[in-house]
């Protein structure tokens, strides 16, 4: 739709589309969590099992084959990434993409911390996928499945050789649970609960396949590992991490919660029910955009965009003649209003991602909320071009 000085009248149920931590499932409250394992050991009898629940469940819905690894580890998604990238890199060489922000993080740890010497960064711009068959996968691979700064994913796996020589290492944070992933593509993956399941924050999950395992038991890198990395000892993987023995002590509400997600992601079909609603919230904007005179998606293709992390962009030519500086300030403006109005809120796009909107997707958000905030999304933008004129 175009732009608009009309104010809408219906408003969003839940105006809650941050991408991290992100809206909680339809019908949550925190009475759901009233038997959580809260002050006893989760080293107990009773904390073991929910952790152990959560494992088992979680590779259920994901349809993780029977021979990998899933373990809870400290630090959110980031603790995750961390984990796998010092404890396993270093044996060949490594090909790293990034075409936003949390890539070029993964970038600079592997280039200015662990000071690897034999490196093949693989670029793209915000809205961009790096060239994908530049890849060479007899060296490691470091990629994001979903660019969340940027709204950018790789469409599928086919990219990926099945006759690899090196691991392939796939932050999904915004995609897991939302985006079909081919785990035979895959050697470690990692996600955070705080994401598509719109769980709490701080506690993250590595996925190992039998080649990673085969790596920790197989190679042991020159630098030194803090406890919280370590996932092998002596030669052997430390298998108590991939049964609920955690590295570190989790939060039992947390993990509480991490069960109330996935009871409501089964109660909804599971994987393909998740995916399906996270598919209706892109479908949705995607209309809108098709006939909007001023926003466009920032991911450049179709087959690229993300049905979780949806990054909008601004097109209008009165916007783009702005400065830079000016272009940010009206971008700013422009989620402000939103929240005034208390019809969205933490929409605004990541601080170095180019101005504009980012609005969460994933399956928590209802697709009606989403087509509530549209209309919105034409008055403030009317509103804030014309008091910016």
């Amino acid at each position: 739709m175009s732009e608009s000085l009309t104010l809408p009248t219906t408003k969003p149920s839940v105006p809650y589309f941050s991408s991290g931590p992100c809206a909680k499932r339809p019908g949550w409250s925190v009475t759901n969590l009233e038997n959580a394992c809260v002050g006893r050991s989760h080293r107990s009898k009773d904390g073991r099992a929910k952790l152990g629940e959560v494992i088992e469940r979680s590779k259920r819905i994901l349809g993780i084959p029977a021979d990998y690894r899933l373990g809870i580890v400290p630090a959110s998604d980031t603790g995750a990434v961390e984990m796998a990238l010092w404890s396993l890199l270093g044996k060949l060489p490594v090909d790293i993409l990034a075409w936003e922000s949390f890539g070029q993080e993964w970038v600079k740890d592997v280039v200015d911390e662990l000071k690897l010497a034999d490196i093949n960064l693989i670029k793209a711009a915000y809205g961009s996928l790096p060239d994908l068959s530049t890849v060479d996968f007899n060296h490691d691979v470091v990629f994001l499945w979903n660019g969340t700064t940027s709204g950018v994913r790789v469409p599928n796996g086919d990219w990926i050789k099945d006759d690899r020589q090196g691991l392939t290492i796939c932050d999904a944070t915004s995609a897991a649970f939302a985006m079909d992933i081919p785990w035979h593509k895959i050697d470690v993956l990692t996600y955070s609960w705080q994401k598509v399941l719109g769980g709490e924050a701080q506690h993250g999950v590595v996925v190992l396949s039998p080649r990673a395992v085969e790596r920790l038991e197989t190679y042991q890198p020159e630098r030194p590992l803090p406890k919280l990395f370590r996932m092998a000892q002596k030669g052997k993987l430390i298998e108590g991490i991939f049964k609920g023995d955690t590295i570190n002590t989790p939060s039992m509400l947390c993990v509480e919660d991490a069960l109330d997600g996935l009871n409501w992601a089964e109660s909804i079909g599971g994987l393909a029910g998740l995916i399906k609603r996270s598919e209706s919230n892109l479908n949705a904007i995607a209309q809108w955009v098709e006939n909007s005179n001023w926003a466009a998606f920032l991911a450049e293709k179709s087959e690229t965009r993300s049905c979780t992390s949806i990054c909008l962009k601004i097109i209008d030519t009165w916007f783009t003649n702005l400065t830079p500086e000016a272009q940010a300030d009206v971008a700013k403006k422009l989620a402000s209003l939103l929240e005034k109005q208390k019809v969205a809120f933490d929409t605004a796009s990541y601080r170095s991602a180019p101005p504009g909107l980012r609005i969460w997707g994933g399956a928590t958000v209802e697709t009606s909320d989403i087509e509530a905030l549209l209309p919105w999304l034409d008055w403030a933008y009317a509103t804030v071009k014309s008091e910016n004129k």
